[in-house]
C-alpha cells in the first residue's frame, strides 16, 4: 500500500466545506418540526433559536480551534483521544457513529413516505433501498463527489428558505392580505404577546430547537480531507451566526408575520401552509421535494460521518483494523460499506418494529449528539490548559468563560429533556449507552 493510499485525500474545496456546514445546520427539523416548536413557544421561538445558535457557535469555535491546532489529524475524534484519553475516544467515536446512523434511519425511512407522494403504488422499501445504494456508490468514488452532492443538497434547502423570507418581506412591505388578515409585524405580539405560553413553554421549545442543529459539528470530520483547512474551516464556522440569523430566525419571523402563530399547523410543514396560502402553484409538491432532499442529505452525511468515525477509531486501535484501510481513491470503503449495510438492515427492521420503539431510537440519536458537543468542549478546555497560547488566528472567543457557560447550557437542556415525557426514556437510555460503552472499553482492554 503506497503513501497515497495510506492517507485521506484533501479533495474538499472551500465551497464544499461551507455547504457541508450549512447542510449540517438545516434539516427536516426546520422544515417539518418548526410547527411544533412554534406552538410550544409562540413568537418566543425566535429567541430560542437565537440563544441556541449562540451556544452552538461557541461549540463550533471550540471545535475549530481544536482541529486547527493539528491539521494532520483526521477528525475531532483524534483530538478527543489526545486530550481526554483512549477511553473517551472509544466512547465518543462509537457513540457518534451510532447516533449518525440512527438519525439517518429516521430520515431514510421517511424517504419512502415522501416518494409515495408522487408514486402512490411504489412499495415503501424501494426508495430507501435505492437511496442507500446510490449514496454508498457516490461516497465510494471520492470525497470530492460527496462534497459536490452535499453542496447541491444544501443549495436546494437554502433556496427554499430564502424564497420564504423574500416572499414574507415583500408581503410585509406591501401590507398584503391573507385570508382576510393583514401581513404585519404586529402578528408577532397580537396573540398573547411575545411569550404567550409562559416560561415553561419557552423552555420546552429548546428540545426541538437544539435538535434542529444536530449535525453542524460534521465540519470537524472534514479536517483530513480539506484542501486548505486553515482557511476553509474558519470561514465555514465564522459564517454560522449569519446562517442562523438568516435561515432560522428569518424564516420563523416570515412565517409568523404571514400567519399568526396560533394558526400555524403542527400536522404538516409550516412551509407548505405558507406557500399554499400565498398561492404558490404546487406548494405541497415543492416542499415534498425539499424535505426529500433534506432526508437524502442526512443519509449522505451519515454515510460520510460514520465511515470517517470508524476510520479514526480503527487507526487508533478502537475498531477492527480493516476499517482503517483505504481504497485506491483514498476512501475508507470497508468502513463505508459496513455502515451502509447496517443502515439498510435497520431500515428494514423499522418496518417490523412498532413506531413507538423507533421514536425512542431517534430520540437517543439526537440526545447523544448533545453528549458529543459536551465532549468536544471538554477536549478543547484540556487542549487550552496544555496550550494556553491556543491557535493565534482562530482562538475561542471569551475562553474559558464561554466554554464553561456552553457546557452548562447543554447540560441544562439535558435536564429539561428529563421533564418531557417523549424524551425522558431516550435520555435515560442514552446515559446507559454512555456507561455501557465506557464499560465495554474496559472489557476490550482486559482482553488485550
Amino acid at each position: 500500500m503506497d503513501e497515497q493510499q495510506q492517507k485521506l485525500k484533501r479533495s474538499l474545496k472551500s465551497r464544499h466545506v461551507t455547504m457541508i456546514a450549512i447542510g449540517g445546520a438545516i434539516g427536516t427539523g426546520l422544515f417539518l418540526g418548526s410547527g411544533k416548536a412554534i406552538q410550544q413557544a409562540g413568537p418566543a421561538i425566535i429567541l430560542s433559536y437565537l440563544i441556541v445558535g449562540v451556544f452552538c457557535f461557541f461549540m463550533m469555535r471550540a471545535l475549530g480551534e481544536l482541529i486547527l491546532a493539528d491539521t494532520s489529524k483526521h477528525s475531532f475524534i483524534d483530538s478527543v483521544k489526545e486530550y481526554l484519553g483512549d477511553r473517551m475516544e472509544f466512547v465518543a467515536g462509537w457513540m457518534y457513529w451510532a447516533c449518525w446512523l440512527t438519525l439517518a434511519m429516521a430520515d431514510l425511512t421517511a424517504t419512502g413516505i415522501y416518494l409515495k407522494y408522487w408514486f402512490p403504488s411504489l412499495p415503501q422499501w424501494v426508495g430507501p433501498l435505492a437511496i442507500v445504494v446510490l449514496l454508498m456508490l457516490v461516497n465510494m468514488v471520492n470525497v470530492g463527489l460527496f462534497g459536490e452532492l452535499e453542496s447541491w443538497f444544501s443549495m436546494i434547502k437554502v433556496i427554499a428558505i430564502l424564497v420564504l423570507i423574500v416572499v414574507g418581506a415583500v408581503m410585509l412591505l406591501m401590507h398584503s392580505h391573507i385570508e382576510n388578515r393583514t401581513v404585519e409585524l404586529s402578528n408577532l405580539v397580537n396573540h398573547g404577546g411575545f411569550f404567550p405560553t409562559g416560561p415553561m413553554g419557552f423552555l420546552m421549545s429548546f428540545q426541538m430547537v437544539v435538535f434542529a442543529f444536530v449535525g453542524i459539528e460534521m465540519v470537524g470530520l472534514t479536517a483530513g480531507e480539506t484542501k486548505n483547512p486553515q482557511k476553509d474551516i474558519p470561514k465555514a464556522i465564522n459564517t454560522l451566526p449569519v446562517r442562523i440569523g438568516l435561515f432560522y430566525i428569518g424564516s420563523m419571523i416570515a412565517m409568523m408575520v404571514i400567519y399568526p402563530w396560533t394558526q400555524i399547523k403542527t400536522t404538516s410543514s409550516p412551509f407548505v401552509q405558507v406557500f399554499a396560502a400565498i398561492g404558490l402553484p404546487g406548494a405541497a409538491g415543492i416542499i415534498n421535494f425539499v424535505v426529500l432532499t433534506a432526508a437524502m442529505s442526512a443519509t449522505n452525511s451519515a454515510i460520510f460521518s460514520t465511515s470517517r468515525s470508524l476510520y479514526s477509531l480503527s487507526r487508533s486501535g478502537n475498531a477492527p483494523k480493516r476499517f482503517g484501510e483505504l481504497s485506491a481513491k483514498a476512501v475508507p470503503n470497508r468502513a463505508l460499506t459496513f455502515s451502509s449495510v447496517i443502515l439498510f438492515i435497520t431500515v428494514i427492521l423499522n418496518y417490523i418494529m412498532p413506531a413507538g420503539i423507533f421514536d425512542v431510537i431517534a430520540g437517543i440519536s439526537t440526545i447523544t449528539f448533545i453528549f458529543t458537543w459536551i465532549i468536544i468542549l471538554f477536549a478543547h478546555i484540556k487542549y487550552r490548559q496544555k496550550n494556553p497560547e491556543g491557535v493565534s488566528y482562530f482562538m475561542m472567543p471569551g475562553y474559558p468563560i464561554t466554554s464553561w457557560l456552553t457546557i452548562i447550557f447543554f447540560l441544562a437542556v439535558l435536564v429539561i429533556l428529563l421533564f418531557i415525557d417523549s424524551t425522558r426514556i431516550p435520555l435515560i437510555l442514552s446515559v446507559i449507552i454512555f456507561v455501557a460503552l465506557a464499560w465495554g472499553y474496559s472489557l476490550k482492554k482486559n482482553k488485550e
